[in-house]
């Protein structure tokens, strides 16, 4: 099943007035029903699982597609009911349909196909990344294109070079371990601090030295940049503060909590930093769009914006909502695509859980 649109040339010819677009994602522990009519925000409404979760330490894949079978409706109405819209007035339904966890996708991808039927509508298919670097636009309009865009979440940690965001959007680099969201749950579980630990480290910092532990910097010697100059690695970095705590708690002095997370976390956003304004100065670009649940870090917001003007190099990041993953997101890409006249997906949509950036809907 396609649009009614018409179609030329594998395009199709948008709507005269700005789209109105219902986004879903699901790829991990947020339902996520974001509402958007060409770059303005009329919903955001998320339905969080996390705390289902804080007692495993980490996202349980079958606990998270069990929350999002039943927040999926509430959630969607709730969005519909803020934007004081009703499920016949959108033109388009986008939803993630990949790269995330496996069951997780499937709820949203089954739930988005049933709208679509249901209100015979176009959907869109979407990349999860590609989402992240659309979100911007509803914060501060139109994207820069090209630009270099680092997202950083708890699944990811890339480099992307965009051009056009619903066509062209190529990897740079990446992690070649752990992402820095794990890599910040994971240390901030060794310092005894709650899941998710990206917001309990960054409060923790500010009462800490950043200087007080030197810890590593992954993949930023002369011979590794030679071969992973943008990509990233960040266990080793987890390895030396586990180490570190090991030893201190050993010797019976007490960890100095607040001192280990300002180390940890300034070694991360110095090696992020570093390479993304590396990648834009290497490709002659004069715009970063720092994306995922990491761009909420005040740390990395403060030292990217502070680099980059030393470079002469701008910095757009979204307010903390829209970093996390969120339906809004999605709808804005979809708007993107229906904006663009880009083809619709068709109905066999797969959730593709290695989805390549590359593939920016499917």
């Amino acid at each position: 099943m396609r649009s009614s649109w018409a179609r030329h040339n594998d395009r199709v010819t948008p709507p005269t007035e700005q789209p109105l677009v219902l986004g879903i994602e699901t790829s991990c522990d947020e339902t996520g029903v974001g509402i958007v009519r060409g770059h303005t925000l009329l919903a955001d409404a998320v339905a969080s699982s996390v705390d289902e979760h804080a007692r495993f330490g980490g996202v349980v894949p079958e606990v998270a597609s069990r929350a999002h079978l039943e927040a999926m409706v509430p959630t969607i109405e709730r969005a519909c009911e803020t934007a004081g819209i009703g499920m016949h007035d959108v033109d388009a339904v986008a939803v993630t349909s990949g790269p995330g966890l496996a069951g997780a996708l499937l709820v949203g991808v089954a739930a988005a196909k049933a709208l679509a039927i249901g209100l015979g509508k176009p959907l869109y298919g979407v990349n999860h990344l590609a989402a992240h670097v659309a979100v911007d636009q509803l914060e501060h309009g139109p994207l820069p294109e090209p630009c270099i865009a680092m997202l950083v979440s708890g699944g990811h940690s890339s480099l992307l070079r965009v051009s056009d965001v619903t066509t062209d959007v190529v990897p740079m680099g990446q992690t070649i371990d752990d992402a820095a969201g794990e890599a910040f749950d994971k240390v901030a579980r060794l310092l005894g601090l709650p899941f998710p630990g990206g917001p309990h480290i960054d409060r923790e910092a500010r009462s800490g030295s950043s200087v007080a532990i030197d810890f590593p910097r992954g993949l930023t010697s002369r011979r590794d940049l030679e071969r992973h100059r943008f990509d990233f690695s960040f266990s080793g970095l987890k390895t030396a503060v586990a180490r570190w705590v090991e030893a201190r708690e050993a010797s019976g002095e007490p960890v100095p909590v607040a001192d280990v997370a300002a180390s940890f976390q300034e070694a991360v956003c110095d090696v992020l930093t570093r390479k993304a304004i590396d990648a834009a100065a290497a490709d002659g670009i004069q715009d970063i769009l720092i994306g995922g649940g990491v761009a909420a870090n005040s740390r990395l917001r403060g030292m990217a914006e502070e680099r980059a003007a030393a470079r002469g190099i701008r910095v757009r990041v979204p307010r903390p909502g829209l970093c996390t993953d969120n339906g809004a997101m999605v709808a804005a890409l979809g708007s993107e695509l229906v904006s663009r006249g880009r083809q619709p997906s068709m109905l066999d949509l797969p959730a593709d859980s290695s989805m390549p950036v590359t593939l920016v809907t499917a």
